[in-house]
């Protein structure tokens, strides 16, 4: 349940456990705090003020006749700070204000003015006045005072305190977070490029946690970098010196074209070269290529363009053009490589483009065998050949280089190569999608 409703990123997670364990702190103090402090503040000076009206009462109720109370009631009113007043007759009915929730002051006082004294007739807080009606051997006795001379002080200027301290603090621990945080998505955002075969320049800042997984990282990019160089370097170089053995045998055969067996050499050094060429290909896709803005649909109806009538055009390539960031040599030739076998093991083809809000998806299906589900995996490694799935002939085989050249230039691009079994009537063979990320897109102006 927590999972669901966790944030995600790592800035707010370290938020929430900087803040979550303060705020409660500062909540439950204030809380307490409040209560308790406040609460026994208020008890103690409205006891002391229920002594001074047990004091009055006595008093009033010594004189010897009314007219003698009440002007006794006007000199202790005057001495006390106090409204005083002194009913003969019925006094008119009062309705106190209702106490809101928070208003703990009110309620104190009121509780306690009934529980000290005797003879409470009314006890309550009209307008932030205090109104007790005691009664009286002279009769019945109203005094009036401000709320604040039997209570504390409302707690406006703490908490004022709390929310502006801990504001500014807040504000100081998000700047803190997101310096601290700065570094963490530069060494991924360098990572994510490295990925898509960019090598963004990046040097290690940061806690000393984050700058060992960065020097760590530029010590793995250069690894990586040192391993596809040397595997370019060597298909690169043994390929090129096949050819020229190749290229004697082919001057040699060309002497003997009379010869049957001259003529199925000749057949062979074709297929060989064919090889090679794929090789080369695929120690091609490794060379860095600098990203520019390409038109996706444009890129696509031009490649199927070019590859024939067999292939036709569907769903999502007659819209307004969509502008990618794209190596346009290496995914042309992915696309290639796609259309090729579509070509090859079927007649005929559709290309489609589908997109949402994470992913631009091409779709390639063709009306040929297809790839059994548990060879699709297999499909895409290098040198892996499924002559079983998709049947093989002479040069056209190659060396299972296609679907690996496809699945290397997509990754480049942040994407990736899936293979379905394809649901179109009329086609339902292979159905290969071409998923580039969203983010690839070039946003206007």
């Amino acid at each position: 349940m927590l999972k669901s409703i966790m944030p995600r990123r790592l800035y707010w997670r370290a938020a929430l456990i900087l803040f979550v364990p303060v705020v409660s702190i500062l909540l439950v103090v204030s809380v307490l705090f409040i209560q308790r402090h406040y609460e026994g503040v208020t008890r103690q000076m409205t006891g002391n003020f229920a002594r001074t009206a047990e004091y009055i009462r006595g008093q009033i109720e010594s004189q010897p006749d009314s007219a003698r109370a009440s002007e006794r009631a006007a000199e202790l009113a005057q001495a006390f700070g106090i409204g005083l007043t002194l009913y003969q007759a019925p006094a008119p009915e009062l309705t106190p204000d209702p106490i809101a929730f928070y208003d703990l002051n009110s309620r104190i006082v009121q509780a306690q003015l009934h529980e000290v004294l005797d003879g409470v007739t009314f006890a309550g807080v009209i307008g932030g006045i205090v109104w007790l009606r005691l009664e009286s051997g002279q009769g019945l006795l109203e005094m009036t005072f401000p709320l604040g001379q039997v209570s504390a002080r409302n707690p406006h200027q703490l908490l004022v305190v709390m929310l502006f301290s801990g504001c500014l603090m807040s504000l100081i621990a998000f700047l803190f977070l997101k310096n601290q945080m700065r570094p963490i998505r530069r060494l991924a955002d360098a990572a994510e490029a490295f990925g898509r075969g960019q090598i963004k320049p990046y040097h290690p800042s940061g806690a000393t946690e984050v700058r060992a997984a960065g020097y760590a990282f530029i010590q793995m990019r250069r690894r990586i970098e040192h391993y596809i160089d040397q595997r370019t370097l060597m298909l690169s170089g043994v390929s090129h010196d096949l050819r020229t053995p190749l290229t004697r045998m082919r001057l040699g055969l060309s002497m003997l074209d009379h010869e049957p067996e001259a003529r199925a050499l000749v057949s062979d050094v074709r297929q060989m070269e064919a090889l090679i060429d794929r090789f080369l290909e695929f120690a091609r896709a490794d060379v860095a290529e600098e990203s520019r803005p390409v038109d996706l649909r444009a890129l696509v109806s031009e490649k199927a363009g070019r590859a024939g009538p067999e292939i036709r055009l569907g769903a999502g390539l007659h819209a307004a053009p969509l502008m990618l960031m794209l190596r346009p040599e290496l995914f042309s030739r992915a696309l290639d490589n796609v259309l090729s076998n579509a070509l090859r093991y079927a007649t005929r083809a559709e290309l489609r483009i589908i997109e949402d809000d994470s992913t631009i998806t091409v779709i390639i299906e063709d009306d040929g065998p297809g790839i059994a589900q548990k060879q699709r995996i297999e499909a895409v490694k290098p040198f892996v050949r499924l002559d079983a799935a998709r049947g093989a002939s002479g040069a056209a085989a190659g060396a299972g280089l296609g679907l690996a050249i496809v699945a290397d230039a997509l990754r480049s691009h942040g994407g990736r190569l899936r293979l379905e079994q394809g649901q179109t009537p009329g086609l339902s063979g292979l159905e290969a999608h071409l998923v580039l990320p969203a983010s690839l897109r070039v946003k206007p102006g």
